[in-house]
């Protein structure tokens, strides 16, 4: 008997994300209810007319019925519709981030309307508290939940996408040290597949077991994976990745295709089908106009109130330094900037008056294999700027640089190097402002090879935005709490 072109194989499914979204669901719901008590608490205490106790008809009845069943039911409703329940948005970036706040505009147009419809006199106090309040709790409820998402992926229990990485050996092990080094993104490499066998005398050293010849849908089946992801434009001819697709409908399997245009996302990216044909635009990378300008200003007015909030802080750092080793509290060092021009940066004095002296005895201990020295134990730092250092407090002077206009809080970092050393693809790194913190830094810091981290500084320039730039420093807090690959 034939075989219908409509059997599926009995495969793995992915099942991380079903308890994980019962959680935001039942977050989701009691964030809605905390939102109607909060405007209760504080709108029946300001007398805002909220709800009338004595009205007739049984008003406080309904409200209650609304209140404690309507607005949870109908908020799960308005998220389910925004897609903050897709499992492609959830757990990390902004788009689940985005995706709720856009629910919350529904959420407040919704109330808005049915209050005018049914001709309620509902106070415009009562609509923004309770939106506010809604916001900020599911907000909440959803960082909590990605928090131990996270603990979850990085002890290694089974929250990721388990994934078999199909493609040139050399394109799947890239794939593989991202996914790696990132365990937080929930992307689990299992096993690799090459196109072809590899050449005699061709030696295949892969961390994780590598098939070839084999068809892909029972090999997912047998290994237990739930995902396959294409890596490289070589992997699959279009007829094929097209036929795999087709193979993996209503299997419940995951596909993802590693595109040849790689470290270019967000609104640079545009698909454009032309007969049936994909297309994909990808645009210049923005570094002038409206949203520069806004950056530019964003940047000020933070490093303005930054240092007048940080001042005593700033201040008692300065007196630790001066007391606990003599010399200057400031150390100053011409760094490379925004399009080649040299400025000084301002940084808390972490090492020994003779430092520069001392380096030219330590460059055989160099741990970095780029253009910046790297020491993990390094004699020339002191015991205080050893403190400093972990949690990034010399940096805090650099707010100077930002108010002045030499620095951003968010770019590349500044390097103590000439500006002929900027070569080839390293230079477009100036075409933004160096910032006090970037990618590199929310990575893995000193623990980055220098390729790495030209790769992250490079991707920022190309897709730079002000919400990208908000969750960068978002992460850097948890980064520089945590100490990672500080030194």
């Amino acid at each position: 008997m034939a075989r219908s072109v409509f059997a599926r194989p009995a495969v793995r499914r992915s099942a991380w994300h079903r308890p994980y979204i019962a959680w935001l669901l039942l977050l989701d719901f009691l964030s809605a209810l905390a939102a109607t008590r909060t405007a209760i608490a504080l709108l029946d205490t300001a007398d805002a007319g909220f709800h009338d106790p004595t009205a007739p008809g049984g008003v406080d009845e309904l409200f209650a019925l609304v209140a404690n069943i309507g607005l949870p039911a109908g908020w799960l409703v308005l998220l389910a519709a925004w897609g903050a329940y897709d499992r492609r948005a959830l757990g990390l970036g902004t788009e689940e981030l985005k995706r709720v706040v856009r629910a919350t505009v529904a959420m407040a147009a919704a109330v808005s309307f049915l209050a005018l419809g049914f001709k309620k006199d509902l106070s415009r106090m009562t609509v923004v508290v309770v939106i506010l309040a809604l916001v900020v709790y599911t907000l909440a409820g959803r960082f909590v939940a990605r928090t131990v998402l996270r603990r979850l992926r990085h002890s290694g229990r089974h929250a990721s996408q388990r994934m078999l990485l199909v493609g040139k050996l050399s394109d799947a092990l890239a794939l593989y040290e991202v996914a790696s080094r990132n365990p937080a993104a929930g992307l689990q490499p299992i096993a690799i597949h090459l196109p072809s066998h590899p050449q005699r005398g061709e030696e295949v050293d892969a961390p994780v077991p590598v098939y070839v010849g084999w068809d892909l849908v029972p090999l997912v089946q047998q290994i237990g994976a739930d995902t396959i992801a294409v890596c490289g434009p070589a992997s699959l001819e279009s007829y094929e990745l097209r036929r795999l697709a087709w193979q993996l409908e209503g299997t419940g399997l995951g596909l993802v295709v590693v595109p040849q245009v790689t470290d270019v996302t967000g609104p640079r990216i545009h698909v454009r089908p032309v007969e049936g044909l994909p297309l994909l635009n990808v645009e210049e990378p923005t570094i002038s106009g409206v949203s520069l300008l806004a950056k530019q200003v964003l940047d000020r007015v933070t490093a303005f109130f930054g240092l007048l909030l940080l001042s005593p802080v700033l201040a008692v750092i300065a007196a630790a330094i001066k007391i606990t080793d003599p010399g200057p509290v400031m150390f100053r060092q011409t760094r490379i900037g925004h399009q080649g021009e040299a400025f000084k940066v301002w940084k808390f004095r972490t090492m020994y008056t003779d430092a520069e002296e001392r380096l030219a005895a330590l460059q055989d201990q160099n741990e970095s294999d780029g253009l910046l020295f790297k020491m993990k134990d390094d004699p020339r730092v002191t015991p205080i700027g050893k403190y400093l250092r972990a949690y990034s407090l010399d940096e805090l002077p650099q707010l100077i640089n930002v108010l002045v206009g030499q620095m951003s809080l968010v770019g590349p970092r500044p390097l103590p190097t000439e500006d002929d050393d900027y070569q080839g693809d390293v230079r477009r790194r100036l075409l933004v402002r160096p910032g006090i913190t970037g990618l590199w830094q929310i990575s893995g810091r000193s623990d980055l090879t220098w390729d790495d981290a030209v790769r992250l500084d490079l991707h920022y320039v190309d897709n730079w935005s002000l919400t990208y730039d908000i969750g960068i420093l978002w992460r850097t807090v948890s980064v520089v709490l945590a100490r990672r690959g500080a030194y």
